[in-house]
């Protein structure tokens, strides 16, 4: 989509902070690859930013299903569900405890800062290869078969949920300073 090259001239237009436009870069745009890229093209600050945002907001979806299971296993079919504990582990989406993990251990100065930048090149590859592989699965000629609805779609929502995380972004700014 066009808005990681759109947004930063819109941040430069609105005269965001490198802090604001990166968490609105970071949690405005759907896409960890485009969100990281939208803030680098603002600044290298609001670049940071972004990323520390868009990983927030990532490690934070694993919270959401958890809540989303133990509300589905306490409001709908709990008699199916014979050991309710195993039944959220396994919805549980276990990155998250990684990324607590590693998270913590950075935290407390547990990594040399050559083994950080190993960490980092690993989180990279690691995300070069799940986009590959979803780049691999991706069949052209059945997404041709659902036609441009699904696209238009998709590229409302992502213009609606950049505007209205925009709004929430410079309310907030205004309060913080």
């Amino acid at each position: 989509m066009l808005l990681p090259l759109v947004a930063p001239l819109c941040g430069h237009a609105l005269g965001m902070s490198d802090t604001s436009y990166g968490i609105w870069a970071g949690l405005g745009v759907d896409n960890t690859a485009e969100a990281t890229a939208a803030g680098a093209l603002f600044s290298d600050a609001a670049g940071k930013v972004a990323v520390l945002a868009k990983t927030a907001r990532n490690a934070m979806i694993g919270f959401v299903v958890l809540g989303y299971a133990i509300h589905w296993a306490r409001k709908q079919r709990t008699a199916e569900i014979g050991n309710k504990a195993l039944f959220l582990w396994q919805k549980f989406p276990k990155f998250v405890l990684g990324f607590l993990l590693i998270s913590s251990l950075a935290t407390a100065r547990f990594f040399t800062g050559p083994q950080l930048g190993n960490l980092a090149n690993l989180s990279r590859w690691a995300f070069l290869l799940t986009f590959a592989g979803v780049g691999l699965r991706t069949n052209i000629g059945e997404m041709r078969k659902q036609g441009l609805r699904p696209f238009l779609v998709d590229a409302v929502g992502e213009v609606v949920i950049a505007a209205l995380t925009l709004g929430l972004v410079l309310g907030a700014s205004r309060f913080i300073h």
